[in-house]
């Protein structure tokens, strides 16, 4: 008994340090797929898949001739249908894994400067129930989303912030770009979310600024209108109403609400 349990044990395939890397590596790439598929319809998708493997199982095993033909046929012209259909999925899974930070945690994602003007508009923006959404560029770039705003090419400061949100204004209606620490674009359109597990509760601005996380490493303030509260949105997740400190967190500096009252009651 024992020479037999032995034998099988020197069958099994040892363990080597490559061996754990290449499981380490599928392991890191199957929980990014699943992040990114979960609450999504093309999660459904892949049940679908799953069940019809499950079905293909069984015809091969029952010897049911037709049906594994059928799916056998099928089969190559599947797998062009699945690249077709998980295109955005895969893009994003790619984005993310290159969005990772493998040195250098913790760096601002502003200068100093900016976090402050920024940090003093959605202030003012919040007190006056004034609605925003100020998208800060990262990586990945949004040219494309540049272009489909105005043009402004200007200094971030809180008076040029305040000034194209209010309601009155001909830029108010759409998202503000951030590049490089200069305000690039106002009036932007953003694409909108399509994760079918957010609250039919959210408004237009949320969604787009979960869309634009989606689609890019970018970080999205939005301030709402109804209830003069902050959230934000980056890599599709959404954290809503904030206060401001952790909004200067999420920005990489340090807020105090008494240095943010006496600098905006200074100007």
């Amino acid at each position: 008994m024992n020479e037999t349990v032995n034998n099988l044990l020197s069958d099994l395939p040892r363990l080597t340090l490559v061996g754990a890397i290449d499981i380490l590596l599928v392991a890191v790439l199957v929980y990014q797929a699943i992040a990114i598929l979960r609450g999504r319809r093309a999660a459904r998708v892949v049940i679908g898949i799953t069940i019809v493997i499950v079905v293909y199982g069984i015809a091969v095993v029952g010897r049911l001739v037709v049906l594994r033909t059928i799916l056998e046929t099928l089969a190559p012209y599947t797998a062009f249908g699945v690249i077709v259909m998980f295109q955005s999925e895969i893009r994003r899974v790619l984005a993310r894994i290159g969005e990772q930070r493998w040195v250098g945690f913790g760096s601002r994602l502003a200068s100093r400067e900016v976090a402050d003007e920024i940090i003093l508009a959605v202030t003012q923006l919040m007190q006056q129930r004034t609605g925003a959404l100020i998208v800060l560029e990262r990586e990945t770039g949004l040219r494309t989303f540049v272009e489909s705003g105005v043009r402004v090419e200007a200094h971030v400061t809180r008076d040029l912030l305040l000034a194209i949100f209010q309601p009155e204004g001909a830029l108010h209606d759409g998202a503000v770009i951030i590049q490089g620490g200069r305000l690039a674009a106002a009036a932007c359109f953003l694409p909108l979310t399509m994760n079918p597990e957010l609250s039919r509760k959210l408004g237009t601005r949320h969604r787009a600024a979960i869309g634009v996380s989606e689609e890019s490493d970018c970080l999205a303030i939005i301030v709402s209108e109804e209830r003069g509260s902050v959230s934000v949105a980056q890599a599709g997740e959404l954290e809503m109403d904030i206060p401001i400190e952790r909004l200067g967190q999420r920005l990489g500096v340090s807020v105090t609400r008494g240095r943010i009252s006496g600098e905006g009651r200074r100007r």
